[in-house]
């Protein structure tokens, strides 16, 4: 039972995933960090599960950490704030972790910690009312938080980053999508269709081919060596050569009829 998120299977494979503060712009606050960290933990042995689908309830996407909150921080001492730093980045990093391909529905405000969130997703779609803002030097604090210095420059080059980040300007739905930090602006009685739909598209592949896949593109982002890259792909590979999902998609596609997968 969540107070923070609402959980909606609306079909086989797939778990909308709704941030639930909408009287808040669904702004994080520790029980929503908890919340996520435990919810991309429980998801890990769901084997039905092939994607997830991450989006906020009524206009905003996420408005980054709740100010009512914040206005406590300075009072928590350094071991008390590190502590909270810490419950917010574990969550993070265990969403950024789900198994399954993460897919962010940014329908309208992602700022600072809303923004980290959804660079944590695999994909990002986006209605044309979302804004991205790297808001923490608008109060104070940096941009080095829940990720969002790692992923950003990797997703739209260190420059653009820079820029954002230094000048805490909004970027709008337009711009994003120019920059690739959205891979695209759909309408926004459109935008969870799409994400379904993109979903769907997923869903019609290997799970374990799809699986392996997001293993890969994670784990070679964070090594310097092609060589050593490859390695990993080659493992990759080999594993999945000895699944009943890889010989049934060859036999499909030989047969030309849709492939049924089993995950195995």
């Amino acid at each position: 039972m969540t107070e923070t998120l609402r959980l909606d299977r609306p079909r086989d494979g797939i778990m909308v995933v709704t941030l639930n503060r909408p009287g808040r712009a669904n702004a994080m606050t520790a029980q929503m960090f908890e919340e996520l960290e435990h919810l991309a933990r429980s998801v890990h042995h769901d084997e039905a599960l092939r994607v997830v689908v991450l989006t906020g309830a009524g206009t905003a996407f996420c408005a980054g950490y709740d100010l009512d909150d914040a206005a406590e921080l300075p009072s928590l001492g350094a071991v008390g704030m590190l502590k909270l730093q810490e419950l917010g980045a574990r969550a993070l990093a265990a969403v950024r972790g789900i198994r399954v391909p993460v897919i962010a529905a940014v329908n309208g405000a992602a700022a600072g910690g809303g923004l980290a969130l959804s660079l944590a997703a695999d994909i990002r779609l986006a209605a044309p009312t979302a804004k991205f803002n790297a808001a923490f030097v608008r109060i104070g604090l940096s941009a080095g938080d829940l990720g969002t210095s790692w992923l950003l420059p990797r997703l739209i080059g260190p420059a653009a980053a820079a820029e954002i980040v230094y000048t805490g300007r909004i970027v709008e739905a337009p711009e994003a999508e120019r920059l690739g930090l959205v891979n695209r602006v759909v309408l926004a009685e459109e935008l969870l269709d799409a994400a379904l739909a993109m979903a769907d598209a997923i869903c019609a592949n290997s799970p374990a081919g799809v699986e392996m896949s997001k293993k890969s593109l994670q784990a070679n982002m964070e090594i310097t060596s092609y060589a050593a890259a490859l390695e990993l792909e080659n493992r990759g590979q080999a594993l999945l050569t000895r699944t009943a999902d890889m010989r049934e998609a060859l036999t499909a596609f030989t047969e030309r009829r849709p492939p049924t997968f089993t995950g195995r």
